[in-house]
């Protein structure tokens, strides 16, 4: 061997080459892999679980409960540090590493930095066929590894040692890209992770990565600077690229500046303070009368940091047909969506760079002060629906006690179901960047596993603040098991589960479009023979968790300060009411699909109650 080589497996190269790949953050430089998250099995465990042991103080490994949950635990963790951190998962051979497939969907809908080294077929094919493994007649090259190519943005099965020398670089400029930015895949046989190689001794110096900030095309912001300058009714969309560009402030200099209001989109969320007298409130399907209103009057819209996803755009049913779209966006894919004008490059530069060529512009004052009057409607509706006194329990209730108990710097969590809709709506933003509601893949489980990878995340730089994770009872029964995961490894969650009795938004949804109740609400599922209640406090105890239930709203703000005081994750249990109490105003039309014939006549009315709506929507142009 050459003095300037080191003979490794392939797998302790990797291991290696992580644990050397550091970040600048605020002026600290830290480990830019946090550690991982893995569940060992014979495709793993004696080559990666061998590197991964003498490595274990520089990345530390949590051990899961669920490959998913790892997978949504680590797009919690991502999402906490504004995607400038990861973690890596790891899955045996097989079914483990097939549980991945939803999370890696999650992280790149989300555009998410998440790392799978997964186990894959021996690539000598000598043992074939293998436990666990797919056997295609016509290609055998062909196996489980392959299906995680749609949902990733870098892909690769590592057929010899030497290739990971180009494949590990790749891989973290992907995640590390604003954007790319997504899940990588490494497939990794079981023969080739113990084989060994003399890797240059260069590829594990330490590495020092930042975030790059493209500048965007000086003649896109001239265009752009000119249409915002002729505009009488212009808005902003924030999203959550606003956030990952850690453009807040600038942001928020900008609206001030130029007086022109701010909406938010769901991952958007938490961009300004609720009480900021330029915060609208959030736009779309889950959005509020105030931001919907403003967004169907405005004639230019400036969209920041957003995919402009359905749920923000109402089904393009939000905006006036007219108006104009400038698309902020790292991403060119992202800034061209429906003819646009893009301004391609990062959020922060952009806007200092729009804000210097506006000259003197700022937004009509009538146009301000018709929107600050819309917010403080919004206001007062919201004050009233979080309120609570002699009527059924609801979603929106809860939120509200957690909402006036919290600290400001605590984190709130949540996807899926109702939950996302109503804390959008009814959520009032005590601090910046402290709000998570997962629905870019709008994918249940996420709530208690990203609560536990945001958790550990948060206890990196705030150990004193709090994860609040709000899930429904359909969403506790599908993954839950992660609270064991909080429990063993002292990462403190508060757990609200508000049960309902079933998939209940989806029930809403079934009853809205005139069909009947079936199959949602477990009291409506024609193959239950015995409807009963899940003890979840009894659950959640069995786990290691404290748990208690509670009758109401009342007393769920004594059992939150307890959860507060207490050191260990704690679970609260309430029932919410299957249909009374749901937030029935700030929606905008929604596109799904509807029996266009129907024997059932209300099905056949709603049909066309939904389609006399469709007027409104862009077309395009």
């Amino acid at each position: 061997m050459r003095e300037d080589t080191v003979r490794l497996t392939v797998a302790q190269a990797i291991v290696r080459y992580l644990a050397n790949q550091f970040i600048e953050i605020d002026g600290e430089e830290m480990r830019l892999c946090g550690g991982g998250f893995g569940i060992f099995g014979h495709g793993n465990v004696t080559c990666l679980g061998e590197a991964l042991y003498d490595l274990r103080a520089e990345l530390p490994l949590y051990r899961g409960q669920n490959e998913q949950s790892m997978g949504f635990a680590a797009a919690g963790y991502a999402k906490q540090w504004l995607r400038q951190r990861f973690m890596f998962c790891t899955a045996s051979a097989g079914p483990g590493t097939a549980n991945l497939l939803t999370a890696a969907a999650l992280a790149h809908a989300n555009r998410l930095p998440l790392l799978m080294l997964c186990g894959d077929i021996f690539l000598t094919r000598l043992p074939d066929p293998v436990l666990q493994q797919l056997e295609h007649y016509g290609n055998p090259a062909m196996g489980l590894n392959d299906a995680f190519k749609p949902v990733s943005r870098y892909w690769d099965r590592i057929t010899h040692p030497a290739q990971i020398i180009q494949s590990l670089p790749a891989a973290i400029a992907t995640m590390l890209d604003p954007a790319d930015c997504g899940p990588a895949f490494l497939g990794l046989p079981q023969d080739v992770q113990g084989w060994a190689y003399d890797y240059p001794v260069e590829l594990f110096e330490r590495k020092l990565h930042r975030i790059r900030r493209q500048a965007p095309d000086e003649a896109e912001i001239a265009d752009a600077a000119a249409l915002i300058a002729s505009a009488e009714r212009p808005v902003i969309i924030a999203g959550g690229g606003v956030q990952y560009s850690r453009a807040v402030a600038e942001l928020t200099a900008f609206a001030e500046s130029r007086q022109i209001p701010v909406i938010e989109t769901i991952a958007g969320r938490a961009n300004l303070l609720n009480d900021h007298p330029l915060n609208i409130g959030p736009v779309g399907v889950t959005g509020s009368d105030s931001a919907n209103t403003i967004a169907s009057k405005a004639d230019v819209i400036i969209a920041i940091g957003t995919r402009l996803q359905d749920f923000t755009t109402g089904s393009w049913t939000a905006f006036d047909r007219h108006a104009k779209i400038i698309s902020v966006n790292a991403a060119r894919h992202d800034a061209a969506k429906h003819l646009s004008l893009p301004v391609v490059g990062d959020a922060m530069v952009a806007i200092r760079a729009l804000d210097a060529g506006l000259g003197r512009y700022h937004a009509p004052t009538g146009w301000t002060t018709l929107a600050q009057a819309e917010r403080k409607d919004w206001d007062k509706y919201v004050e009233a629906n979080v309120a609570h006194g002699n009527r059924p329990n609801s979603y929106a209730q809860a939120i509200g006690v957690i909402n006036a108990l919290c600290d400001p710097r605590d984190r709130v969590v949540t996807a899926s179901g109702g939950l996302p809709a109503e804390v959008t709506a009814n959520w009032r933003t005590l601090d910046i960047g402290t709000v998570d509601v997962e629905f870019g893949f709008s994918c249940m489980g996420y709530e208690i596993a990203g609560g536990w990878g945001a958790r550990i995340a948060q206890a990196e730089r705030e150990p004193d603040k709090d994860t609040i994770v709000l899930v429904g009872d359909g969403a506790y029964l599908l993954m839950n098991s992660d609270i064991y995961s909080s429990v063993l490894t002292n990462k403190k969650l508060i757990v609200l589960v508000l049960d309902n009795g079933g998939f209940a938004v989806i029930n809403k949804l079934q009853n809205n479009t005139g069909n009947e109740s079936f199959n949602n609400l477990i009291a409506d599922c024609p193959t239950v023979a015995e409807p009963f209640a899940v003890d979840f406090e009894a659950h959640a105890a069995a786990m290691g968790a404290i748990a208690e239930t509670v009758a109401n709203p009342a007393e769920l703000g004594e059992a939150f300060k307890r959860a507060k005081a207490s050191a260990k994750t704690h679970v609260i249990v309430m029932k919410v009411d299957a249909y009374e109490g749901w937030t029935t105003e700030g929606h905008t039309w929604w596109e799904v699909g509807t029996p266009h014939v129907s024997d059932n006549p209300k099905v056949t009315a709603a049909h066309e109650d939904w389609e006399s709506t469709r007027s409104r929507q862009r077309k395009g142009v």
